[in-house]
């Protein structure tokens, strides 16, 4: 079983998948952290590199792990955006959307999303009008994920959900 967490930024798509592998004994991976194990910290070398070259990084890492079986993946932010990635997750596994409304992740994004290259040096207004600008686009993708998990309690919570969609038997601890 392959299981791909999909979200907007600061959505908890990690903090999920790492919580959802130690109730269930499952492979974790964080698609950003093995692409940052190829080619180092993301923000400097999108920076560098742009946008455009970071997907097709993504999209190769993606290839990998379409390849491997029982598997979390917690996917980047923009993954399911780029190319047909979002139809190949569908067709390669389970996808569940975390949903966190805007003003949550506005406050999210405030604390912990400094370092997000496609939010960098933004505060206040620019900082909300630019996650508004992305869930406006970003939205309809991520919905078309069959399974819908809020994610506004704890991780635990929703690694639970995820957990319970997939059918799958929890070590409780």
């Amino acid at each position: 079983m392959r299981i791909f967490i999909i979200g907007f930024m600061c959505s908890g798509k990690s903090v999920v998948g790492r919580e959802l592998a130690k109730l269930t004994g499952m492979r974790f991976t964080d698609i950003d952290r093995a692409i940052e194990a190829r080619i180092g910290p993301i923000l400097p070398w999108m920076r560098i590199n742009g946008e455009a070259a970071f997907r097709a990084k993504e999209a190769e890492v993606l290839d990998e792990l379409f390849q491997e079986e029982d598997l979390l993946v917690a996917c980047g932010g923009g993954t399911p955006m780029a190319a047909d990635n979002m139809d190949r997750m569908l067709a390669a596994g389970h996808v569940a959307y975390l949903e966190v409304d805007r003003p949550l992740l506005l406050e999210r994004a405030k604390r912990v999303g400094g370092d997000r290259p496609l939010l960098f040096g933004l505060k206040d207004e620019a900082l909300a009008a630019r996650i508004s600008e992305l869930m406006d686009v970003r939205e309809p993708v991520y919905r078309r994920a069959p399974w819908h998990v809020p994610a506004t309690g704890t991780p635990r919570e929703a690694a639970m959900h995820i957990a319970g969609l997939a059918g799958m038997k929890v070590q409780d601890k």
